[in-house]
């Protein structure tokens, strides 16, 4: 019983993968579990993808040319995949330090987006006439003519900064509570959907990476 389960070798492979480094071991790109510490190690560190021959930072691989990677090597080994059946990898080289044109993309992104957050609740207010609301509203309830600025706009325009924090269950680093934000969410769906597809696009034009 215990020699089927040394020659068993159980892999889980993510739908992305990011990497360091240029030479990417089986260790590097996939979980794997096997019975032995000396086979591990000669399992783990077998060759999958050198990216420094190629052109290029981010490959498509099926498991089934990882498994016969391993049975090259391995040929009375059992192999068992419990993970994605094709995934991706991507070589993302360590940076020491931040480069100035990433500092500039992120303050235009900031800058970006505060305007247009402002310029999309200035527009809805205007859709809906809020200033006319207001107006009705205070003359309705104190039967004066509303000021410029009155306690509406102050407790409105507080409500809306609020009501952005709850939504987005974030404020600086800290995080209101411990589920994942509504960007953090989105963000997933949109890695998720661009993986796929980069797996599909591959597929069509039937040049998944097959390991060497």
């Amino acid at each position: 019983m215990s020699g089927s389960v040394e020659k068993t070798l159980f892999l889980k492979a993510d739908l992305h993968k990011i990497v360091h480094k240029k030479e990417v071991k089986l260790r590097d790109a996939l979980e794997l579990e096997i019975a032995g510490k000396a086979m591990y190690e000669q399992i783990s560190n077998l060759l999958l993808m050198d990216f420094s021959k190629y052109d290029k930072d981010i490959e498509v691989f099926s498991i089934l040319d990882v498994v016969k990677l391993i049975h090259e090597n391995f040929p009375g080994l059992t192999v068992e995949s419990i993970g994605e059946q094709d995934f991706i990898l991507e070589y993302v080289p360590i940076q020491n330090h931040v480069k100035v044109p990433e500092i500039l993309r992120l303050i235009f992104i900031c800058v970006l987006t505060f305007f247009g957050a402002a310029f999309t609740i200035m527009a809805f207010n205007n859709d809906i006439s809020i200033l006319g609301v207001f107006e009705r509203f205070y003359m309705q309830n104190i039967g004066e003519k509303k000021p410029t600025v009155s306690e509406l706009e102050i407790c409105y325009s507080i409500g809306i900064a609020l009501g952005i924090t709850v939504f987005f269950n974030h404020f600086g680093h800290k995080k209101i509570t411990p589920d994942p934000t509504p960007i953090q969410v989105e963000m997933r769906k949109y890695e998720k959907d661009r993986s796929n597809t980069f797996i599909e696009n591959k597929e069509r034009k039937g040049h998944c990476r097959n390991v060497d």
